[in-house]
């Protein structure tokens, strides 16, 4: 195997990781305190880390070695995960789940900490496809790095049901532990040649956010590309806030982590179809076509009550999301020269990231207090309850319906900027370092 596929393994192993503690967390407490707002305040709290830790995150993969910052981030994903299990087994505040509970924020802040931790590998391993993959083969990697995350999916959602249902947070905490060292110790025997460019010696090593900014706006369309999947995300954290929550109201937790097991596959299909076919001539076009897909599907798949059609929605939307992040991250990969493309990935994660959080933070309480009563008892049960449906799960429909809609207009929008024909021209010119980038394997 060549490093790139240790890599590829070993990220498999901290996806699963991360991934589980996650969904686990949000599963157990949904469970525990049959609240919306608290489901949506997790994922809120992923999007505001991620946002703001991104850019950080990116300067410490660009001003060190890539490999070794990536063992810093399973090292720091071990140590908070111990923690967090030390501090559920001691405290039985924790123990209670009580939504006004100190000791429960801290645990779950604690958790998140941890599983934000594996954010460096998200931005240090696309640098490494650039680093050890042809340029004309870097879409295909970039297939192979989506299939991973599509395996970790399957694994994680088939995980982390049963070990809620079964162990709680003491056997997910324990697994995260334990697969941890695994990747820890896996990693310390993947040798990467990484070259030092001039950069790194003359000079500082800091976040320098002003000369990524110099970067990113001297691509032609770039930054609009990064703002697309800015207001994209705004969008999709409906999407964090809410899907766990309403799986969770039409099925036991055991069926909707096998159901995402299921539909997991979708990620694996797809990094298969890239990784023999690629995204085209063009990697901007395919970009906007998914998206658009996307929220047409997201409009109309929790129009009624039905596992069924929840289950092909969610299939069509993971099949296409990997040709989304596959995408962007080609063409940056191209057109950003390759010593600031960790600052430039820590950058888009960031900015992408923004409007999240506020998604999160706002649709959950708004969902809570407003659409389930509009859609339970209030005026828009009488409206449209005898097509729609009536109850707490059909108001977290109308959310999903009307951010499709709003989804959709985005994109044509998109489709007919100006940047959109900017940032395709950069790419056809090929004006980063990608193309010269060292090759080994």
């Amino acid at each position: 195997m060549q490093p790139f596929h240790h890599l590829l393994a070993n990220n498999l192993v901290a996806n699963i990781t991360n991934f589980t503690v996650w969904f686990a967390l949000t599963f157990w407490t949904f469970l525990e305190t049959q609240s919306v707002f608290a489901t949506g305040m997790i994922a809120g709290i992923y999007l505001v880390l991620t946002s703001a830790l991104g850019i950080w995150f990116g300067s410490l993969v660009d001003h060190h070695g890539k490999r070794n910052m990536m063992l810093v981030s399973s090292l720091a994903s071990l140590t908070l995960y111990a923690l967090a299990l030390a501090g559920y087994m001691l405290d039985p505040d924790i123990r209670g789940a009580e939504v006004a509970s100190v000791s429960l924020w801290l645990f779950i802040l604690v958790s998140m900490f941890a599983v934000i931790a594996g954010n460096i590998r998200m931005i240090a391993l696309p640098t490494l496809v650039t680093l050890l993959v042809p340029e004309d083969r870097r879409d295909k990697a970039n297939g192979l790095v989506g299939m991973v995350s599509g395996i970790g999916f399957l694994t994680t959602s088939a995980i982390s049901g049963f070990l809620v249902a079964w162990g709680g947070m003491v056997a997910t905490l324990g697994f995260a532990v334990g697969l941890s060292l695994i990747a820890i110790v896996h990693l310390l025997f993947i040798r990467v040649d990484e070259p030092r460019d001039a950069e790194a010696h003359d000079t500082p090593r800091r976040i320098d956010l002003a000369g990524t900014l110099r970067v990113v706006l001297g691509i032609p369309g770039l930054f609009a590309l990064i703002l697309f999947s800015c207001f994209n995300n705004f969008l999709g954290g409906v999407f964090m806030a809410l899907m766990d929550a309403y799986g969770l109201s039409l099925m036991k937790v055991e069926q909707w982590g096998l159901l995402w097991a299921v539909l997991s596959c979708a990620f694996i299909l797809s990094g298969i179809v890239i990784s023999r076919t690629g995204l085209g001539a063009n990697p901007i076009r395919t970009l906007l076509f998914v998206c658009l897909v996307e929220w047409i599907v997201a409009a109309v798949f929790t129009i009624q009550s039905s596992i069924p059609l929840l289950a092909v929605g969610c299939f069509i939307w993971m099949f296409l999301g990997p040709y989304a992040e596959a995408a962007e991250q080609t063409a940056l990969q191209k057109v950003v020269p390759f010593e600031r493309q960790g600052r430039v990935f820590g950058f888009a994660q960031s900015v992408e990231q923004a409007a999240s959080p506020l998604t999160a933070f706002l649709i959950a309480p708004l969902t809570q207090f407003v659409f389930v009563p509009f859609m339970t008892d209030g005026a828009g049960a009488d409206a449209v309850g005898d097509w729609y449906g009536r109850g707490p799960e059909r108001g977290i429909a109308l959310v999903f319906t009307i951010a499709g809609v709003l989804g959709v207009a985005l994109t044509l929008v998109a489709f007919a900027s100006r940047s959109y024909r900017r940032i395709s021209a950069a790419y056809a010119a090929g004006n980063g370092s990608g193309e010269s980038a060292p090759v080994t394997a």
